[in-house]
């Protein structure tokens, strides 16, 4: 422990230097010199304050410094460790997300690519399952510099993400709504989703009806119902809404549209089986683009998330404000 206290002292004489710069500057360089190393303790705050005599709210802010960089971390009850060890790091990032889904996987590679290699980048998942949400919550509450967000639509989000400094959040993916001004990339899916829906209305027309397989229980945007049922009666298009796609029974003649992947796959296994073509016999829409299905040949709309992770990552590295609806993009294949 001398050591640290010694790194400190010797700062004393830098002019530019508050007792803020020489307490975390101190500590990198102990670290450095490698007279601390990654998971050992770091000294308490009524040690520094005894040794030092700076004031505690110094040492505390201090030590907030460097956990927001990554360089140092808190546990509960256990004080204070050196965290990696990587004094180079500038931020510690906590990203926490739906899963890793080939389109979320797009946003994750670009981000972490915008970051660069001084930012700590740590992901979390969600599943879509608010307990998991909350808990994950609680568990990384004070100990990143910025949280990055793919919210879930429940009543239990927004008191959630309030706990959150406004000024170290940014919201991905969905969009909820939050009191005051907070930074996000998100989507929009209610006049989005009719838009596209607009622009293949003549294509969908040539066909006897839409299925848009949706389930209530289902975290599938609800905006989208919405804009499916107003299509259909704006345009005269003869639709409706099942739960499921129940496995052989795909039809000639028929428009499907699913969220699901799993329900997709086996759309066109049973066409592949029924030797019925898609874009011909029926039609197939399909949401969130990636390329499997740019390669098969699927019409898809969907966000672009490599340009969002794109965007999170400069925001952030500029610490610019972003308030950014992302687009949809409608992809047209051969499926429709």
């Amino acid at each position: 422990m001398d050591r640290i206290f010694q790194e400190i002292k010797k700062l004393t004489d830098v002019p530019s230097y508050s007792k803020h710069d020489r307490f975390v500057q101190g500590i990198i360089n102990a670290i450095n010199e490698k007279a601390i190393g990654q998971d050992e303790t770091l000294p308490s705050v009524n040690r520094l304050i005894k040794e030092l005599g700076f004031s505690r709210e110094t040492i505390i802010k201090g030590y907030k410094d460097l956990i927001s960089r990554g360089i140092v971390e808190s546990k509960n009850r256990l004080g204070y460790f050196v965290g990696n060890g990587n004094t180079e790091q500038t931020l510690n990032v906590a990203l926490l997300m739906y899963n890793l889904d080939t389109f979320e996987e797009q946003f994750y590679r670009n981000f972490r690519h915008e970051l660069g290699q001084n930012i700590r980048l740590n992901p979390y998942f969600h599943h879509g399952d608010i307990e998991i949400f909350e808990t994950i919550l609680t568990q990384i509450k004070g100990k990143y510099g910025m949280y990055v967000i793919a919210p879930i639509p429940h009543p239990k989000t927004k008191e959630l993400l309030d706990t959150i400094p406004r000024n170290k959040f940014l919201m991905f993916d969905r969009y909820e709504p939050l009191e005051g001004d907070f930074n996000h990339i998100t989507q929009e899916f209610g006049q989005s989703s009719y838009k596209i829906f607009s622009q293949l209305a003549t294509k969908i027309g040539r066909f006897n009806e839409m299925i848009f397989y949706h389930s209530p229980s289902s975290l599938d945007p609800k905006e989208m119902v919405k804009s499916f049922k107003k299509f259909l009666k704006d345009f005269n298009i003869k639709g409706r809404i099942v739960n499921e796609y129940t496995p052989g029974s795909v039809e000639k003649g028929k428009v499907y549209f699913t969220l699901d992947n799993f329900a997709l796959w086996q759309i066109m296994r049973d066409c592949n089986s029924q030797k019925l073509i898609p874009g011909k016999d029926l039609g197939i829409l399909s949401h969130n683009d990636e390329p499997a299905k740019e390669i098969i040949g699927i019409t898809t709309f969907s966000a672009d998330f490599s340009n969002m992770g794109k965007l999170a990552g400069q925001a952030i590295l500029n610490k610019e404000k972003i308030s950014l609806t992302v687009p949809m993009i409608l992809s047209e294949r051969n499926t429709l």
